[in-house]
């Protein structure tokens, strides 16, 4: 099977198709692949690191409200689709996936309008403007949440999870510990506010960071790149034996399976990988993205009792504390919302849209 792949901007995009692509491999020694991105984006970067054959097409997004920058998108989009069939032309693919951000645009609209079966996947509640108006022109739509189903066409839409959440089923909780000097006979909070960090999750834990002490769990804060030298001198002289702080977690699988709860933003990504390990998690959604989409992917966890959601604008030291100690020393509450969380899993993502690419190219 021949499979171009396209997504771009963020790693919520990127990650995704990664694990798809590798699931592809797996399932079909013979396939072949072709990434399509941007020149600029994340996955000019950590694309061709994989070995993964890669090619880009310059294009924006839409803005929300009327500007003449939308003028000049649409005029790359166009210019961006002429390319993206002469790629296809010379790859000639069996079919074509889009897993969010622009850069789907051009790849998944030229694919559909030269005949060439299409698909893209939404990985959260709410989707964006580019697979709203792709969802005309696909074979498929695959989702992660159910909330989701309700923007698409209904006859194409076919849930399949997060690939994602199909990357921590061989993962080593042993390693997780020992790769963090962890004492695996007390149970661990990861704390993480993404890859470049959260202030206001930092100030939070700041505040608290000597109570920590006095707790029987032991604390694993990522405070992200950018933040880490500033944590470091906040807490010299007062960080606790039973606290690591770290700038970022290469071995982030390992580590979620060494781990009892999680403290995090409410990317898709970071869903899928908890729920398929069965994690509970204390959500708190970043108020900074379209669609406000993190706190209803939250929502769809909270509802079903599989975690904690707290607002940025509620976050204190104190509710930190209060909600990590009623989760980590409450055994029936930890496991009820380990129980809920597993039930949301779907470990098996990956074959399942792997399934829908077969299903389609034929």
């Amino acid at each position: 099977m021949k499979v171009v792949v396209s997504g771009g901007g963020t790693g919520g995009h990127i990650y995704p198709a990664l694990s798809l692509i590798n699931e592809i491999k797996k399932q079909d020694r013979d396939a072949e692949i072709l990434y399509i991105g941007t020149e600029k984006g994340l996955e000019s970067e950590i694309i061709p690191r994989e070995n993964i054959p890669f090619q880009t097409i310059h294009i924006t997004g839409f803005k929300r409200k009327v500007s003449f920058d939308n003028v000049k998108t649409i005029m790359r989009f166009l210019k961006g689709t002429t390319q993206v069939k002469k790629m296809l032309k010379a790859f000639k693919p069996d079919v074509v996936i889009g897993t969010g951000g622009y850069v789907c645009g051009p790849v998944v609209y030229a694919a559909a309008k030269m005949g060439i079966p299409a698909v893209i996947h939404e990985q959260n509640s709410v989707p964006g403007l580019t697979n709203k108006f792709l969802s005309r022109y696909v074979d498929r739509v695959a989702i992660c949440f159910e909330e989701a189903g309700q923007f698409f066409p209904k006859e194409k839409v076919i849930f399949t999870g997060n690939p994602r959440a199909s990357e921590v089923q061989n993962v080593n909780r042993s390693a997780g510990q020992q790769s963090l000097g962890l004492d695996p006979l007390k149970k661990t909070v990861l704390i993480v506010g993404g890859s470049r960090g959260a202030r206001p999750i930092n100030d939070a834990f700041l505040s608290v960071i000597e109570s920590f002490s006095q707790k029987p769990y032991q604390v694993v804060y990522v405070t992200g790149s950018v933040h880490f030298d500033a944590v470091g001198e906040a807490v010299k002289g007062k960080q606790p034996d039973n606290v690591v702080i770290k700038p970022f977690i290469h071995n982030m699988p390992d580590v979620l399976a060494a781990v009892d709860l999680i403290v995090a933003r409410a990317g898709a990504t970071t869903l899928a990988e908890v729920t398929a390990l069965g994690l509970p998690s204390i959500l708190i959604p970043s108020p900074y993205v379209t669609n406000n989409h993190q706190e209803k992917n939250a929502r769809s966890l909270a509802e079903n009792e599989a975690a904690l959601v707290r607002k940025e604008q509620e976050l204190s030291g104190t509710t930190l504390l209060e909600d990590i100690d009623r989760i980590l020393t409450d055994e029936t509450k930890w496991n009820s919302m380990h129980a809920a969380a597993k039930e949301l899993g779907v470990p098996d993502a990956a074959r399942r849209l792997y399934d829908v690419l077969s299903e389609v190219s034929r």
